[in-house]
């Protein structure tokens, strides 16, 4: 096995480990306020750039010597999928709604879809 080989086998290791950041532990959270019908829980929360540098760094802490290797691909299949589906749900499956919210062609946004078994 490459070294390459090796280390992708190990990022699919921690990267079911790092599929939840618990921000309540980390100090760049704030906490979120509730409104007065007491719609929101008080609880800590996180920007979506702050969770991912945590869990970057935390990737690279636990690399444990390994070489880190095509980790630019591996964010964009852990963030793509969830991204795609919540604007689709949220145009209620229009797809050209969901590209033009995305910033994407319809093709494109379709060869993600497809690339992902979201389509």
């Amino acid at each position: 096995m490459t070294i390459h080989q090796e280390s992708l086998v190990f990022a699919a290791e921690v990267k079911e480990e790092l599929v939840e950041v618990n921000c309540s532990e980390q100090s760049f959270c704030k906490e979120k306020s509730l409104n007065q019908a007491g719609q929101a829980t008080a609880a800590e929360t996180c920007t979506l750039r702050e969770a991912v540098y945590q869990t970057m760094s935390t990737y690279f802490q636990d690399l444990d010597g390994y070489e880190a290797c095509d980790v630019y691909n591996m964010v964009l299949c852990e963030i793509e999928p969830p991204l795609l589906r919540s604007v689709l749900e949220y145009v209620q499956g229009n797809q050209t709604k969901a590209a033009e919210i995305l910033g994407l062609n319809r093709g494109t946004l379709r060869k993600k879809l497809k690339q992902y078994d979201l389509a």
